[in-house]
Formats: structure tokens, sequence, C-alpha cells
């Protein structure tokens, strides 16, 4: 066969093997046998030896090429890959509707409802049609090039259906299936290898594998999800229905007019769960106008016109014995009920947040009540059913209190929450939770005042601001029963210590409502002083990055109140002194960073505030959204937790490593 011959036979066999990827891998039928494919492919292969200069990208043959790589480069997403808000219940769903209405009071809401696969997210590139780039999602913003990794996978088109120039980017899940999962984990345990905990797992080590034959040998399927690149479509069914015609195996879906169809399809995938062949663990609700969707907008990290509502966490039953109430540093009267210890998902809760009056009236909770407990998002405890059935007769009402259990304040409650508050600014309890607050490690971090001690300050009347604490003396130690001379120097060197303090930790110590750690970092990050943040106006608070619309109205609430003033001015005259934020790198670029363990090269937050300097993020609670789990000496619960989300797990060399130490 000539070069002209093998030309034309090449460019046959290539389109009728990927007419036979297109029906096994997307549309799960088959018109020949395995053999005979495998038997095509071999003859393009010899086709493609014989004439080197006739192999292209898009060829079958492609799938497992180039050598194993020293390591991923990163790759900037031109449009963000953000993350999807969860919902756990109906009330939820209902709630975010409202919300949706009330941004767009004039819009007709439509929706789309899809199956959340629990799967490893990714970026494709094609650019005049073929496959050119594939990259994980990473932060978000930044993720890894793994296009030879991806190129394994079948049901990846190297070529799309159609004659499309320029640019075209689809996002997906890539997956294994519930069989090849099991399949493959027997095998490893006949070799005495470590199975994989589930299949997400094994979908995302296989494609960070750095030798593209090794995930070639992993069972991976794509599903997409998403069309970035706007090619006419109006809504975002159609997107799949564009995205099944350009060569992609999609979920169909469901068009749901209103939230009692979303809820039914919920109810409906919920009931034939075990029996698809992957893994879910919701539904995704996307509002189905592509403009509406955009114009909606984003709120922190997720966009607003989109939901992932997940099915029932694990739960078990167990009683009430008790219902105490919290006073916590912003007043809010919280009920939360004692229990009969029970073992849920590997931890043992004993108690479980009730979140106000409200919550208590809606489930008809009485003390005593046997109650379904669950980990709300497999994290917070919370009672989310009342078993009145098994009732004794010995159950007791829950009187909710008029006043302040502490000190007596007749509570509040406005028309926009359902919290109880005690507005006395003076009460016994808000006093020592703020301050608890204020010295605590992230704030002023003053060793030696611990609660205990603040609580014996406070009923000696030694403290009444935070800026009596600058001004106590050894001496109003000393009349403190067990302060001895050395003991109350010491603390009164840590006070004088802890003066100097950078603006974030300044910030957050102020104990303002909605405004975190990393919150704090980030406004003093936008404005840079102390002066700028006072004078802000409420425009420019609204611009700072991840400040959503309760965070504002909350900051310019709190900075506007006389009082609050009073207590800035009166820490600055007691001595102290703001050092300006530094300026930060990109070298961690909005990586997300857990500390599990003891490191012996430094203190956890010496390795926040480095992480934070390199444009990285400390985290205290780990996700499947996390990047990098740090292991010190001695790791705790986080260490399996990342195992099983699949988070990369590092040690404290390598962290070290990243720094450039």
């Amino acid at each position: 066969m000539d070069k002209k011959e093998a030309k034309l036979r090449i460019v046959k066999l290539k389109e009728v093997i990927d007419h036979h990827r297109y029906l096994y891998h997307v549309l799960d039928k088959q018109e020949v046998s395995e053999q005979a494919l495998d038997s095509l492919k071999h003859e393009l292969y010899l086709l493609e030896q014989q004439y080197p200069d006739l192999i292209t990208s898009d060829s079958p043959t492609q799938r497992v090429a180039g050598k194993p790589l020293k390591g991923f480069k990163e790759v900037e997403h031109r449009l963000p890959m953000l993350s999807i808000e969860d919902i756990f219940s109906e009330k939820e769903l209902l709630e975010w509707e409202g919300y949706l209405k009330r941004l767009a009071p004039d819009a007709k809401f439509e929706y789309f409802c899809e199956l959340k696969i629990d799967g490893f997210a990714i970026a494709l590139i094609y650019k005049n049609g073929l496959f050119d780039l594939g990259a994980t999602r990473g932060n978000g913003k930044i993720g890894e090039d793994v296009t030879q990794n991806l190129r394994t996978i079948e049901s990846i088109p190297l070529k799309l259906n159609a004659d499309i120039q320029g640019e075209v980017e689809v996002r997906g899940e890539v997956y294994i299936e519930k069989k090849d999962f099991n399949s493959l984990n027997k095998e490893l345990a006949k070799t005495g290898q470590k199975p994989y905990a589930n299949p997400r797992n094994l979908a995302a080590g296989s494609i960070r594998q750095l030798d593209p034959k090794l995930a070639a040998l992993r069972p991976l399927r794509f599903l997409a999800y998403d069309l970035i690149t706007d090619l006419g479509q109006k809504k975002h069914s159609k997107e799949h229905e564009k995205l099944l015609s350009l060569g992609f195996r999609v979920e169909t879906g469901k068009v749901c007019q209103n939230i009692s169809q979303v809820i039914d399809f919920w109810k409906a995938i919920g009931q034939k769960r075990e029996a698809l062949p992957f893994q879910i663990d919701g539904v995704v609700i996307v509002v189905n106008n592509n403009d509406l969707f955009l114009k909606l907008g984003v709120a922190g990290k997720s966009p607003r016109g989109i939901r992932a509502f997940k099915f029932s966490p694990k739960q078990a039953t167990t009683k009430v014995k008790d219902i105490k109430l919290q006073v916590g540093r912003t007043g809010a009267i919280t009920p939360v009920a004692i229990l009969e210890p029970v073992n849920i998902a590997g931890a043992t809760i004993s108690r479980a947040t009730l979140h106000n009056e409200g919550e208590i009236k809606r489930l008809g909770l009485k003390i005593g009540d046997t109650v379904i407990v669950e980990r709300a998002g497999d994290v917070i405890p919370a009672i989310s059913q009342v078993l009145p059935e098994l009732r004794e007769g010995k159950e007791k009402e829950f009187i909710f209190p008029k006043v302040c259990p502490v000190c007596g304040t007749r509570l509040v409650k406005s028309d926009e929450e359902a919290v109880w508050r005690c507005p006395n600014a003076n009460c016994r309890a808000l006093r020592k939770e703020f301050f608890y607050h204020f010295v605590s490690k992230k704030a002023f971090d003053i060793e030696g005042l611990g609660p205990k001690v603040v609580d014996r300050l406070i009923e000696e009347n030694l403290l009444f601001t935070p800026a009596d604490i600058f001004s106590l003396t050894k001496d109003d130690l000393l009349t403190l029963e067990r302060f001895a001379e050395r003991s109350a120097q010491k603390l009164i060197n840590s006070i004088q210590k802890s003066k100097k303090i950078p603006l974030a930790r300044f910030v957050y110590s102020l104990g303002i409502r909605h405004i975190g750690e990393e919150m704090a970092y980030d406004l003093s990050q936008y404005f840079g002083s102390l002066e700028r943040l006072i004078r802000a106006s409420r425009e420019e608070l609204g611009s700072v990055p991840g400040a959503g619309k309760i965070v504002l109205e909350s900051l310019f609430d709190w900075l506007g109140r006389e009082a609050n003033q009073k207590l800035i001015k009166d820490l600055l005259k007691s001595g102290v002194i703001i050092t300006l934020p530094e300026k930060i790198g990109r070298k961690l670029s909005n990586q997300t960073f857990i500390i599990t363990g003891s490191l012996s090269s430094l203190t956890r937050s010496e390795a926040h505030k480095k992480i934070r300097m390199l444009g990285g993020r400390p985290q205290s609670s780990i996700s499947k959204e996390t990047d990098y789990l740090i292991a010190g000496e001695n790791p705790g619960s986080k260490f399996a937790k990342a195992k099983t989300l699949g988070v990369k797990i590092i040690s404290e060399k390598e962290f070290l490593k990243m720094l450039g130490e």
C-alpha cells in the first residue's frame, strides 16, 4: 500500500473506530465485537508505524502517548471552576428559591436537574475541534495540566463531532463505575496491595498519575455536564443536548417547571440511587435560563443559581436528656440538645444544635423524646426528626425563656432573623465570650490570659472593656488568688508583647458578626490600613472579594456605631500598635492547606502566616475542596479523612520545599 492509499485508509479507519467508540462508551451500544474493534485499531497502528508523518493528535492510537512526567504544569482557568453550595432539606431548597425570587422578582424560573456524580471535576479545551488541553479543578482558579492522562479515557473524544473553529471548553466529571471499582479492588487485594477507599479517590488518583500508561490501565469514564463556550445555547438543558451531539456522554437530566417537580425528581433518584452503575451523592439543580443564571451572579465561591441537593447523611436514633441554652458573644441564644451519646459516622455525638426557638417548634421536640440525629453535611450534629410514637408519657415541654438565662435582660428578636438575642452589652456571658475571643490565639494571642483568668478579672471588676487589659498592672494581678510575683510579671510581659498586632488579627479580635479569620485577612489586604477600613463607604466595603451582602451589612453597621468607634480609639490610646499587612506573593496561588499533628520546625500559626504570605489559604476543616493536608507528628482524624476524600497529603519537609525553605 503506497502512502496515498494509506492516507485514505487511515482516514476511514479513524472514522469507523471513532464511530464505534462513541456507540460503546457514550451511548452504551455495540454493533461490532471488541475483538473486531481491536483488529481495526491494530491495522491503524501498523499503517501509522509505516507512515509516522500521517499520525495526528486525534488518532485513536494516541490515547496513550508520551513519557512519564516529572510533575504537572499549572493551568489558569479562564473562567473559575466554582464550587456548588450544598443544601440538605426541602426547607433549604424552598428558601433558596425564595432568595432567587427576591434577587430577580420579575423572572420566570425554570430548573434543570441532573445527577451529582461523586467523581473528579476536570475541564477540557478543544481547539479547532481537536482535544488540546485537560486540567483539574485545583483551587478553582488554577489547576493542573493532566492532558496526557485524560487522552487515555475512551469516553473523551479526541475530535469533536462538528466542524467548530476556535476554542471550545467542556467541563465534567471523571469517574469509575461501581463494578469496575470493586473488580479493581479485588485485584489489588490479591496482590497484597491496599485497596482504594472509594471510587472518587481512585478516579482522582488515576488522573494524577505521572505516567499516562498507568492511568490507561484504570477503567476511567467521563461525563460532561457543562458547555462553557457559547455555541448558541440559551438553556443549560440545551448544553446537554449539544454536548451529546459533539460526542460526549451526558446524563439527560430533567427540566422542572417548579420546585415541586424538583423535589419529585430528587426523591425518585434517591429511590433508585443504589441501582445506578455509579456513585452519586445528590442532585444538582441549576437555573435553566443561562442569561438569568449569569445575572444572578456569584456569592462567595458559589454561583447563586445552582445548588447541590444532597441525600440524607448518615443518621442514628437517641434520646434527648435535656435542652441547655448557650449565650454567644453576639448575644445569640442557642438551644443545645444534650443527648444520650450515640456514634454517627465514626464520631460519638452527645450534643446537637437546635439553632433557635422556631426549630424546636418545627420539630415538635420535647425533653425525653427519641430523635433521629444526623451529621448535616457529615459534620455538624443536628436533630432531623422526632419519633413521637416512642413517647412514654414522661416527656416534658421546653418553654423558651423570655429573658437572658445569665443576666435576666428581656430577649429581643428582629424581623429579619429567627434568633433571640440578649441586648445587654454588659451581660456577663456576652462580656466573657467576647473577652475569650479577643485574647484568643487568632486575635491578640495573649499567653496566660485564658478563660479562667478572664473570669476572675471580670468578677474583681478589673475588666470592663478590652482596653482595660492593657492598663493592668502587676499589683492588680497580685490581688488575685494564685497569682505570685513571677506569674503576675509573666502575664504583664505577655500583655505588653501582644500590643503590636497585624491588622488582620486586630479586625478579627473585634468580634464583628460574620467576620471570620479569612475575611479579616481579606479586609486587611484590600484596605491596607485601619484608617482606610474605618472610613470605607458601603460601596467600597462591597468591593472586597468574597464579601457578600450579609457580611457587608454587618461590617458597615458595626463600624457606624459610636460605641465601637470608641472601642477602637481606646485600644489605640492604650498603646496598641497595628502593623500594616505585608505584600503577599503568588507562589501558592490561593491553594488551600490544612495542618494535622505537630510540626517540628515552626508553629501552626507561623505556618498559616507563611501560607498566606505566598497567596495560599489555611483552613480549619477539611473537605474535598482542600488542596493539601500537611501531616506532622501524631496526626489526628483529619489524616484519615483526607485519605477518604482524596486530598493530597504532604509531609512537613515537602511543605517547606513548597515554601522554598
